[in-house]
């Protein structure tokens, strides 16, 4: 049997409450690791003519979800406020104690998001929550570190090196596959090894019966992917076993977007 070494390990996930991200906590509880869930209080509303892609669990629902793990800890923090990544790493250290494991899976998509109708401050807010928090997370957990090591994984997309239709989501998650392979260089020499995970087409209750049925039309392996098949890459991300792998992105996507 394959030991993964994350008992005991503290692991924070951003966004972690529902979708991917509570697959995500739900694999590392599986295995033995301390769970930070972060999530939001409340979602903003949208400006006029726009409108938030990504459905956001009620913090009820959220409480609910943490109590069902192992060993897990709900912490609430709106990331796009000042110093949000101090004041999230701070509550955790409270809670469990110094990271070892940062899961980057919080992401910002907003319609529209077209060239034609795009505006500044739907760019701003992709790329404050897409790219600057998670560089800024990867910052304020490394330079806490003593002598232990940190695994980081990004969580982007198979469609970032090019989104049409979908400028400011897709560029955004380009800028963190940037960032995932500067701190791999940047930070190795300290022990953190920094990954990304670039998922397709993954069910998470946006895809109609029809879409699911469409999926051997263009996903070599024949399915549309699922939660538990991105959490599963990111525990083997931040195991032993990946122990030599850093700056690496990992397409976890049938085959799509090859």
């Amino acid at each position: 049997m394959i030991n993964p070494q994350l008992q005991g390990k503290v692991v924070l996930v951003t966004g972690g409450s529902g979708g991917i991200g509570a697959a995500i906590c739900q694999a590392f509880d599986a295995v033995g690791a301390r769970l930070a869930v972060h999530f939001v209080q409340a979602a903003s509303e949208p400006p006029q003519g726009a409108s938030w892609e990504h459905i956001t669990p009620k913090p009820a629902a959220a409480l609910e979800f943490v109590r069902s793990l192992r060993d897990g800890v709900a912490v609430q923090q709106d990331l796009s406020e000042p110093d949000a990544c101090t004041t999230l790493v701070d509550k955790v250290e409270q809670e469990l104690g110094p990271v070892d494991v940062l899961v980057n899976n919080a992401a910002h998509c907003e319609s529209p998001d077209t060239f034609e109708d795009l505006t500044e401050d739907g760019l701003v807010r992709h790329y404050l929550l897409n790219s600057a928090v998670p560089i800024r997370l990867i910052a304020e957990v490394s330079r806490r570190r003593s002598d232990t090591e940190l695994a980081v994984t990004n969580i982007s997309t198979d469609a970032a090196r090019a989104f049409p239709g979908q400028i400011g989501y897709g560029t955004s998650k380009a800028a963190l596959e940037a960032a995932t392979r500067a701190a791999a260089l940047d930070l190795g020499p300290t022990g953190v090894r920094v990954n990304a995970v670039a998922p397709g087409p993954i069910q998470t209750g946006w895809m109609s019966e029809e879409m699911v049925a469409r999926a051997p039309e263009m996903i070599p392996l024949g399915r549309v992917g699922y939660p538990d098949d991105i959490a599963d890459t990111c525990v083997f991300l931040s195991s032993y076993q990946a122990r030599f792998i850093t700056g690496q992105v990992i397409q976890v996507a049938g085959g799509h977007a090859i």
